[in-house]
């Protein structure tokens, strides 16, 4: 599954999701589909390298699309553990969400920052993945701003019923 950085939001890095499933056919992917005008795909590719398949949609996204971002990959098994390992309670989709790295943050990336004076909204890290619970919303949020200057990782954030559609979609 790839999931694109920061596309299809507003009016600036746009994809359609047509163009997307045919990008990625071409480069030799198999059952490709996509989800709603998110910039996330789920398909079948024969290199087993996440890096190199990353770099390959990049690639191909900025020499055909004349889009630049990154892309975070994750197989269907990765997802699966997203989901059955998340740590926060989902009592609204909406309002929970997943930051998937392209990489595990520094170790200390936390190191003096205190996560209390954000309540009631919450952060659990896993290796590659933040788990977030905004319960006053996503664009009132403050928590993610202020993780965000810390990480100094790639990343892209999908809410809860995001997360589960995709798994059901490469399961």
């Amino acid at each position: 599954m790839a999931l694109l950085r920061a596309v299809n939001l507003g009016s600036h890095k746009k994809v359609s999701m047509a163009d997307l499933r045919g990008l990625l056919a071409g480069l030799g992917y198999a059952d490709v589909r996509t989800y709603l005008q998110s910039g996330n795909a789920v398909f079948t590719a024969a290199e087993t390298r996440p890096e190199r398949v990353a770099a390959s949609v990049e690639e191909r996204l900025a020499a055909e699309l004349g889009l630049t971002t990154e892309v975070i990959l994750r197989t269907a098994e990765e997802l699966r553990d997203v989901v059955e390992r998340n740590p926060l309670e989902v009592d609204d989709p909406a309002k929970s969400t997943v930051w998937f790295l392209a990489e595990p943050p520094r170790q200390d990336w936390l190191s003096g920052f205190d996560l209390g004076r954000f309540a009631p909204e919450e952060m659990r890290a896993g290796e590659r993945e933040i788990y977030l619970r905004l319960p006053n919303g996503i664009g009132r949020a403050k928590l993610p701003v202020a993780l965000g200057r810390r990480l100094k990782v790639t990343a892209t954030m999908r809410n809860w019923n995001t997360v589960t559609s995709l798994l059901s979609l490469a399961e």
